[in-house]
């Protein structure tokens, strides 16, 4: 344990610290949840651990193993874990058995876990061994970090967050297309930052065609590259184009044209085919895919277009909104909606954060 902690006084502290280890998770643990651990005995944290990349230890055996090494005794201790320890087999045993065994004298969960095959049982497997079990503690902060993992678990599809960055008056590109660049470099980095946090990147094929993006994430270190998705109904995107390049790219198209998909797939994309009853690429059904495929958070940088279908659709859950101090005029704006009679129409939001970052702002709005 080489980090140093400081005397813990409450269960709130210590689920704090723990929520810190969650957050080293932050890019490595996809399609597991992002999840801390601490064990405390006397007042002091005497192991500590997150979850591993898929296949790796999980917060708790982390956590005992780290505490077992520096020659600490476990037994009657308590543990602190931002997520119900698991009660079933997957790639690794259960936790709940590993704390059963190691003799801890009390377990805290922040919250519980919404996978259907523990959902509870992990904490009444720990209660029935005579532990001492509590959840609760700062559960607001543990959803948070996870926020995808529960979507998935619980409707079936991915949280789904639309970025963009435009100027005060919602103008993303000038009249002739030029957009480079409305926001500060701050900013930009920040939207990297979302980016690896990630499991995926979706874009339509009007970005692809009008700025050629690699679609990854280039401005913070990151040991894990976020998938990359293209729309594409018509299957116009070229095997030469940046986002396909290293292959891995998921295409979802309307377009059954083989020779089409055999070059893609021949340069490393994975073409899948989702129609709509227009032609179209079937968004919604592209959502439920997704969440098939274990994608937890889904980061949207695409055009006014595909923004808009896609809110339309009612397939986004949070917008992410970069907001530079300047009037473009007439210009290119971030939704291409339909004009409006009445506002009883209008899509309602709720503000989830506001923050100034360098010359902008950024904003975090959800979908009431």
């Amino acid at each position: 344990m080489s980090i140093s902690f400081p005397a813990i006084t409450d269960d709130q502290q210590a689920m704090a610290l723990a929520l810190q280890q969650a957050e080293r998770g932050m890019y490595t643990t996809t399609p597991n949840p992002r999840v801390g651990c601490v064990i405390v005995r006397e007042q002091r944290v005497i192991g500590a651990g997150f979850t591993q990349p898929p296949g790796g230890n999980h917060a708790e055996i982390e956590a005992l193993h780290d505490a077992q090494a520096n020659g600490h005794d476990v037994r009657g201790a308590t543990v602190y874990v931002t997520l119900e320890p698991c009660s079933h087999f997957g790639r690794t045993p259960p936790c709940a058995d590993a704390l059963i065994r190691a003799g801890v004298g009390r377990v805290v969960s922040a919250i519980g876990d919404p996978n259907p095959l523990v959902a509870g049982r992990g904490l009444e497997r720990l209660k029935a061994a005579g532990i001492d079990v509590s959840s609760g503690v700062l559960r607001d902060a543990a959803h948070a970090i996870n926020i995808g993992f529960f979507t998935r678990m619980q409707r079936g599809t991915p949280w789904v967050r639309m970025k963009s960055a435009a100027s005060l008056d919602g103008k993303t590109a000038l009249h002739n297309g030029k957009s480079q660049w409305i926001t500060g470099q701050a900013a930009r980095d920040d939207g990297h930052v979302w980016r690896a946090r990630a499991c995926a990147i979706l874009t339509g094929i009007g970005t692809v065609r009008g700025d050629d993006p690699q679609l990854n994430v280039r401005a913070i270190a990151t040991p894990r590259q976020p998938r990359r998705i293209v729309i594409d109904s018509k299957l116009a995107l070229s095997p030469a184009a940046k986002v396909v390049s290293g292959g891995g790219t998921w295409v979802f198209t309307a377009s059954d044209d083989r020779q089409k998909h055999a070059l893609l797939e021949a340069a490393g994309a994975e073409v899948i085919v989702a129609a709509n009853a227009d032609g179209k690429v079937d968004l919604p059904q592209v959502m439920q895919e997704l969440g098939k495929r274990q994608i937890n958070e889904l980061h949207i940088e695409a055009g006014s277009k595909l923004n808009a279908s896609l809110l339309r659709e009612h397939c986004v859950d949070e917008l992410l909104l970069y907001l530079a101090p300047r009037l473009l005029g007439d210009a290119r704006d971030m939704f291409d909606l339909p004009a409006l009679d009445d506002l009883a129409g209008s899509l309602e939001l709720r503000f989830h954060e506001v923050k100034q970052i360098g010359a902008d702002l950024r904003i975090l709005a959800r979908f009431t």
